[in-house]
């Protein structure tokens, strides 16, 4: 189940939580690769140090990158804003790398509630075989 979380709101979600998140950005053979990051507003942009392997994967794919901030408790919703990311390679000012992120959609994501009390699917799937009735 998914919530849509207007950008102009992206600041007041985020204030309700830790400033840690999931960076997720993709390899050059395709993967994803995900970091753990402590994130800051940098103007209407989202920020936080990296690692080299990341930093050059936001430079390469920018459109390619999502941040996900996850539930607080086992009810909560997790976060995830999708973004356009900017690298910026570590120097003699900056010795960490860095990306920032523009946040282009954000949304407040769980699974749904199971359609059938005692089902043993977790989310909101519907069984497509009736595991009662013989197949054959």
């Amino acid at each position: 189940m998914s919530i849509p979380v207007a950008l102009d709101e992206l600041r007041a979600a985020l204030a309700e939580r830790p400033s840690a998140a999931y960076l997720l950005t993709v390899s050059d053979d395709g993967r994803p690769h995900a970091v753990h990051v402590a994130v800051a507003w940098d103007g209407d942009r989202l920020a936080a140090a990296v690692g080299r392997r990341t930093a050059a994967n936001a430079a390469a794919r920018p459109a390619a990158v999502a941040l996900v901030f996850p539930v607080r408790t086992p009810d909560d919703y997790s976060l995830i804003v999708d973004g356009i990311a900017t690298a910026a390679h570590a120097d003699a000012n900056a010795p960490t790398p860095r990306v920032v992120v523009r946040p282009t959609k954000a949304v407040l994501h769980r699974p749904a509630a199971a359609p059938v009390p005692g089902s043993a699917c977790g989310s909101d799937c519907v069984p497509l075989l009736d595991p009662t009735r013989p197949r054959g």
